[in-house]
Protein backbone atom coordinates (compact mmCIF):
# COMPACT_ATOMS: atom_id res chain seq x y z
CA UNK A 1 0.00 0.00 0.00
CA UNK A 2 1.25 3.55 -0.59
CA UNK A 3 -0.08 6.29 1.02
CA UNK A 4 -0.24 9.94 -1.09
CA UNK A 5 -1.50 12.63 0.59
CA UNK A 6 -2.70 10.61 3.34
CA UNK A 7 -4.79 8.84 1.34
CA UNK A 8 -3.95 5.07 0.93
CA UNK A 9 -3.83 3.80 -2.35
CA UNK A 10 -3.28 -0.28 -3.23
CA UNK A 11 -1.70 -0.62 -6.42
CA UNK A 12 -1.08 -4.39 -8.20
CA UNK A 13 2.93 -3.02 -9.06
CA UNK A 14 5.64 -0.38 -8.36
CA UNK A 15 6.91 1.64 -11.50
CA UNK A 16 9.66 -0.38 -11.07
CA UNK A 17 8.19 -3.87 -11.15
CA UNK A 18 6.39 -3.08 -14.67
CA UNK A 19 7.05 -5.29 -17.50
CA UNK A 20 6.07 -2.84 -20.43
CA UNK A 21 6.12 -6.86 -22.75
CA UNK A 22 3.04 -7.86 -20.29
CA UNK A 23 1.03 -5.03 -21.75
CA UNK A 24 -0.87 -4.06 -25.05
CA UNK A 25 -1.40 -0.61 -23.95
CA UNK A 26 -0.68 2.40 -21.70
CA UNK A 27 -3.57 4.96 -20.32
CA UNK A 28 -2.19 8.00 -18.45
CA UNK A 29 -5.29 10.33 -16.57
CA UNK A 30 -4.93 13.68 -15.99
CA UNK A 31 -4.97 15.04 -12.45
CA UNK A 32 -4.54 17.90 -10.47
CA UNK A 33 -1.26 20.22 -9.86
CA UNK A 34 -1.68 20.69 -6.07
CA UNK A 35 -2.40 17.12 -5.35
CA UNK A 36 0.81 16.39 -6.77
CA UNK A 37 0.21 15.14 -10.25
CA UNK A 38 3.26 16.70 -11.89
CA UNK A 39 5.48 15.71 -9.22
CA UNK A 40 4.40 12.51 -9.79
CA UNK A 41 3.87 12.03 -13.76
CA UNK A 42 7.22 13.95 -14.52
CA UNK A 43 9.19 11.44 -13.04
CA UNK A 44 12.25 10.05 -14.61
CA UNK A 45 10.54 6.25 -14.10
CA UNK A 46 7.39 7.49 -15.60
CA UNK A 47 9.18 9.42 -18.53
CA UNK A 48 11.42 5.92 -19.28
CA UNK A 49 7.81 4.14 -19.31
CA UNK A 50 6.43 6.27 -21.67
CA UNK A 51 9.33 5.76 -23.91
CA UNK A 52 9.19 2.11 -23.52
CA UNK A 53 5.50 1.65 -24.54
CA UNK A 54 6.48 4.49 -27.68
CA UNK A 55 9.44 2.22 -28.88
CA UNK A 56 7.42 -0.66 -29.20
CA UNK A 57 4.93 1.05 -30.68
CA UNK A 58 2.36 0.50 -28.36
CA UNK A 59 -1.08 2.24 -27.98
CA UNK A 60 -0.50 5.63 -25.43
CA UNK A 61 -3.79 7.17 -23.97
CA UNK A 62 -4.01 10.15 -21.90
CA UNK A 63 -6.77 12.04 -21.09
CA UNK A 64 -6.59 15.95 -20.04
CA UNK A 65 -3.06 16.83 -18.95
CA UNK A 66 -1.96 13.06 -19.24
CA UNK A 67 -0.63 14.20 -22.45
CA UNK A 68 2.08 16.58 -20.76
CA UNK A 69 4.18 13.37 -18.98
CA UNK A 70 4.15 12.45 -22.75
CA UNK A 71 5.41 15.68 -24.25
CA UNK A 72 7.89 15.65 -21.54
CA UNK A 73 9.11 12.17 -21.71
CA UNK A 74 10.06 13.66 -25.61
CA UNK A 75 7.54 11.22 -27.72
CA UNK A 76 5.64 13.90 -29.27
CA UNK A 77 8.41 15.91 -30.47
CA UNK A 78 6.87 17.07 -34.16
CA UNK A 79 3.82 15.20 -33.74
CA UNK A 80 -0.12 16.17 -33.05
CA UNK A 81 -1.81 16.05 -29.91
CA UNK A 82 -3.86 18.01 -27.26
CA UNK A 83 -4.31 18.38 -23.86
CA UNK A 84 -6.48 20.76 -21.21
CA UNK A 85 -7.37 23.84 -23.55
CA UNK A 86 -8.84 25.91 -20.63
CA UNK A 87 -7.61 28.66 -18.64
CA UNK A 88 -6.05 30.57 -21.45
CA UNK A 89 -4.67 27.25 -23.24
CA UNK A 90 -1.94 27.49 -21.13
CA UNK A 91 -1.59 23.93 -20.76
CA UNK A 92 -1.67 23.69 -25.00
CA UNK A 93 1.62 25.97 -24.47
CA UNK A 94 3.01 23.99 -22.03
CA UNK A 95 2.35 20.73 -24.60
CA UNK A 96 3.84 22.95 -27.29
CA UNK A 97 6.65 23.72 -25.60
CA UNK A 98 7.45 20.37 -25.37
CA UNK A 99 7.87 20.16 -28.91
CA UNK A 100 4.43 18.71 -29.64
CA UNK A 101 1.88 20.21 -32.16
CA UNK A 102 -0.46 21.24 -30.58
CA UNK A 103 -4.38 20.60 -32.68
CA UNK A 104 -7.57 22.07 -30.33
CA UNK A 105 -9.53 19.12 -30.94
CA UNK A 106 -11.15 16.93 -28.58
CA UNK A 107 -8.72 14.18 -29.14
CA UNK A 108 -6.13 13.69 -31.38
CA UNK A 109 -4.71 10.19 -32.46
CA UNK A 110 -1.01 10.48 -34.25
CA UNK A 111 -0.24 7.45 -34.75
CA UNK A 112 0.06 5.17 -31.92
CA UNK A 113 -0.40 7.76 -29.78
CA UNK A 114 -4.09 9.57 -28.29
CA UNK A 115 -4.55 12.32 -26.50
CA UNK A 116 -7.51 14.29 -25.49
CA UNK A 117 -8.43 17.77 -24.46
CA UNK A 118 -10.30 17.68 -21.05
CA UNK A 119 -11.85 15.38 -18.49
CA UNK A 120 -15.53 15.44 -20.16
CA UNK A 121 -13.23 13.39 -23.15
CA UNK A 122 -12.36 10.36 -20.77
CA UNK A 123 -15.12 8.28 -22.44
CA UNK A 124 -14.40 8.71 -25.34
CA UNK A 125 -10.80 8.26 -25.17
CA UNK A 126 -12.15 4.68 -23.36
CA UNK A 127 -14.00 3.75 -25.98
CA UNK A 128 -11.09 4.27 -28.77
CA UNK A 129 -8.73 2.74 -27.00
CA UNK A 130 -11.03 -0.48 -26.36
CA UNK A 131 -12.01 -0.34 -30.24
CA UNK A 132 -8.27 -0.87 -30.71
CA UNK A 133 -7.43 -3.36 -28.78
CA UNK A 134 -10.74 -5.47 -28.79
CA UNK A 135 -12.10 -4.17 -32.00
CA UNK A 136 -15.19 -2.12 -33.60
CA UNK A 137 -17.95 -4.73 -32.78
CA UNK A 138 -16.85 -5.78 -29.36
CA UNK A 139 -15.97 -1.87 -28.35
CA UNK A 140 -19.51 -1.40 -29.19
CA UNK A 141 -21.13 -4.16 -27.24
CA UNK A 142 -19.22 -2.17 -24.07
CA UNK A 143 -20.31 1.02 -25.10
CA UNK A 144 -24.11 -0.25 -25.50
CA UNK A 145 -23.94 -2.21 -22.29
CA UNK A 146 -22.86 1.27 -20.39
CA UNK A 147 -26.00 2.81 -21.87
CA UNK A 148 -24.06 5.32 -24.45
Amino acid sequence: MISTFGVPIIVDKTLDEINVEEYDALAIPGGFEEFGFYQEAFDERVMALIREFNRQEKIIASVCVGALPLGKSGILQGRKATTYHLKNACRQKQLAEFGAVVTNERIVVDGNIMTSYCPETAADVAFELLKRLIGFDKMVIVKHAMGY
